[in-house]
């Protein structure tokens, strides 16, 4: 069965996936950062798998259940009712934020303590294969550790097993923020060093991208587990860093290992197809890439010749416009913005983008306003007419 999983962007939502993904193979991962964009991205969910003819799973964690995430649960259910029993798709939600249960009692659902799990309410619903979970005790990923058997198709051993109880407990301490643990200083180092590498080397919606954050964190959680302190942590990162990119450009024909790890990725992922997404225009646009990446990343690109123009979209909606054609800031004038010929910046309209597909919708429309038909004109018809 094809799994999907929707998650936070943060240590307690990728630690989340980190322990979906050792327990089965998941096909797609989705990390959103707001819940104000969690609508769209359960909107669009719900119509592909009602195109979808065989029967899928999809994992939700650490989303704070607002409104339109649990109409859409009752929707889900809707749907799953009107296909046949052997099609049905299948939703685990496991979630933590007191929050939920409000939303949840405001929509009318009822609400089940779990007697044997103090602090862990269950949501009944009518279908079976739709499973909610709602514990205020447990952080997300600590959930995804506990109820594994909901979608485990593997049983993890030895080493793996013992470093991902390690990430279990110190994302735990961090999220919960329980200073009292001693697993706290370990949860601590791991936030340090989430956020400095879950942007910085393989951007989110690459095909890397989960698989090194996933190792990154086990590996580390490794360390955590043999009792380092979080100095010893932090210096052994670069090296744990090197180890996981020397595994992924295994094969790579052009990777040289005698540079910086950003300067070898850099070169991977200027090759990449599924990094870009080529406008209208020609233009190559990526998303997520930080400022340094994407600097060298476009100089590459652009030296290879596969674009004259290339345009790297944020989170936060802000947007960096390479070119080697004069052409950068006519784009960036388009988003407010301004700059140097090849090298300018501006903001999208929106305010904000969640992933490649959101930031293409967004960009593509300005920077190439759809021309008017002149055979559609009055004008047009007009004369038409008279001939």
């Amino acid at each position: 069965m094809t799994v999907t999983q929707l998650t936070h962007h943060d240590l307690d939502g990728y630690g989340a996936s980190t322990i979906v993904g050792a327990f089965v193979d998941v096909s797609r991962v989705v990390h959103i950062p707001r819940y104000a964009d969690v609508g769209p991205v359960v909107d669009a969910e719900l119509k592909r798998l009602g195109r979808t003819q065989a029967p899928e799973c999809l994992v939700m964690t650490d989303l704070g259940l607002e409104a339109v995430a649990v109409t859409f649960i009752t929707r889900f259910v809707a749907l799953n009712q009107r296909r046949e029993e052997g099609a049905r798709h299948r939703l685990i939600v496991l979630d933590h934020h007191a929050s939920s249960l409000d939303q949840l009692r405001e929509q009318g659902l009822v609400l089940s303590p779990v007697p044997e799990t103090p602090g862990l309410t269950r949501v009944e619903l009518s279908d079976p294969n739709v499973v909610v979970l709602i514990d205020e005790d447990r952080c997300a990923t600590r959930l995804a550790y506990e109820h594994r058997s909901l979608y485990s198709t593997r049983e993890v051993e030895g080493d793996v097993a013992r470093d991902l109880q390690a990430l279990v407990e110190s994302v735990d301490a961090l999220d919960l923020w329980k200073k009292e643990r001693p697993t706290f200083r370990g949860g601590l180092a791991l936030d340090e060093i989430f956020w400095d590498n879950v942007a910085t080397l393989v951007p989110v919606g690459h095909p890397w991208h989960d698989r090194f954050m996933s190792a990154l964190l086990r590996a580390v959680a490794g360390v955590v587990r043999e009792g380092a302190s979080p100095a010893r942590i932090e210096a052994e990162v670069a090296a744990i860093r090197l180890r996981l990119v020397d595994t992924l450009l295994a094969g790579e024909d052009q990777d040289d290992p005698t540079l910086t790890t950003r300067m070898r990725m850099a070169r991977a992922l200027a090759k990449s197809d599924a990094l870009f997404h080529r406008l209208s225009d020609g233009t190559f646009l990526s998303f997520g890439l930080d400022s340094g990446m994407f600097q060298r990343v476009s100089d590459l690109v652009m030296e290879s010749g596969r674009a004259s123009r290339v345009v790297n979209v944020q989170r936060t909606g802000s947007l960096s416009f390479r070119s080697n054609n004069e052409t950068a800031l006519d784009g960036a004038r388009r988003f407010r913005g301004g700059g140097h010929k090849d090298a300018a910046g501006g903001k999208l309209n929106a305010g904000s983008a969640f992933s490649l597909a959101d930031a293409v919708a967004q960009v593509e429309p300005v920077l190439n306003p759809p021309q008017p038909d002149p055979a559609a004109s009055p004008f047009a018809a007009l004369k038409a007419w008279k001939a």
